[in-house]
């Protein structure tokens, strides 16, 4: 129950179909049950619900689980959340609802946020939820997703997309960074850091699935690009030439270029801008230092650098930006 003035927990419902995966049906209760306020109070409530009745729910594993909720508790969902199942039948193979399923969904108030993890975004796409927009899901279905479903702008490189109220994850553990990136926008990276450190897991990680797909083991003799990474984040408020980080791993430019991409997903020029993001991120939330301070600090060099790399990534303003998170933790929201 919320302390009297404190708004009640932001209600996640996890929606468990036959078939699914135990690691991913454990994912929101493990992110998002374990996210705190500065006060120490729960701001999410989990809560697991099948498409039937209580009771067992099949897992790809040699066990089942019991589910304690039906699909009514989808209605009073503020975010609902589908993992990925083994199972999906026609929504998979024709990218149709069951009337089961079908039914359970009609429970999904208007403007609930909606959430899949790998697979389980079949289930959005055959309810139409996805239609116009960019999703993702698990590297080795994307081909076939985009041919079922022609009208979602499907990414497969990336780990997650967030279109606002609907937001897709890559394979299993990408489920975790999409989590984390929910908790981080809705409650600050302090927060999301925390349960990240608890979970023992990267609170920000780098690229995307690209780098998990497979392709030719490279020649043991070759190098990679771990030094060079670790170089540039002790200086981010430094102007960083791409030469000076190949020259960390004694590379060619080209070279260091393409291993770089092979093990983060991502270019070192794209990879520098994340990293930069996530410490204006952290400063703004952190310290009462000016905006053009920050910047500064973060690599940007000016407050209008910085205020358009956020714009574009967070859609909103570094004044916005403190703001809300610094309210928010301010008031133990």
């Amino acid at each position: 129950m919320a302390t009297p003035g404190t708004p009640p927990p932001h209600r996640v419902v996890v929606l468990a179909l036959d078939g699914l995966i135990p690691f991913e049906l454990g994912i929101p209760q493990r992110i998002f049950g374990k996210a705190r306020d500065a006060e120490g109070r729960p701001v999410y409530e989990v809560v697991t619900c099948s498409v039937r009745p209580p009771g067992p729910v099949e897992t790809d594993a040699d066990f089942s689980v019991v589910v304690g909720n039906g699909p009514e508790a989808l209605a009073g969902a503020d975010t609902v959340v589908v993992p990925a199942s083994y199972e999906l039948g026609p929504v998979q193979r024709e990218g149709v609802l069951t009337p089961e399923l079908a039914a359970a969904l009609a429970h999904i108030r208007p403007g609930t946020r909606l959430v899949s993890i790998c697979t389980g975004g079949y289930v959005l796409a055959a309810a139409g939820y996805l239609d116009g927009r960019p999703a993702t899901t698990h590297w080795m279905h994307a081909e076939h997703f985009q041919r079922l479903f022609p009208r979602i702008d499907v990414d497969a490189d990336v780990l997650f997309v967030d279109d606002g109220d609907v937001l897709t994850s890559a394979g299993v553990a990408a489920g975790i960074d999409l989590c984390l990136h929910l908790v981080r926008r809705d409650h600050g990276a302090a927060v999301a850091n925390e349960v990240a450190r608890r979970t023992v897991v990267p609170p920000h990680r780098d690229g995307g699935q690209a780098q998990y797909i497979q392709r030719p083991v490279p020649e043991a003799r070759s190098a990679g690009t771990t030094a060079a990474r670790a170089w540039a984040l002790g200086r981010l408020h430094e102007p960083i030439q791409l030469r000076a980080m190949a020259e960390q791993e004694s590379m060619s430019v080209r070279t260091f270029t393409r291993r770089f991409r092979e093990e983060v997903g991502v270019s070192p020029g794209q990879w520098l801008t994340q990293q930069r993001i996530e410490h204006a991120r952290h400063l703004l939330e952190s310290s009462d230092l000016p905006v053009d301070h920050v910047a500064r600090d973060a690599g940007f060099g000016t407050a209008q650098s910085m205020r358009q790399h956020l714009q574009a990534t967070l859609g909103v303003t570094p004044t916005a930006y403190r703001r809300t998170f610094r309210s928010g933790t301010e008031t133990g929201r």
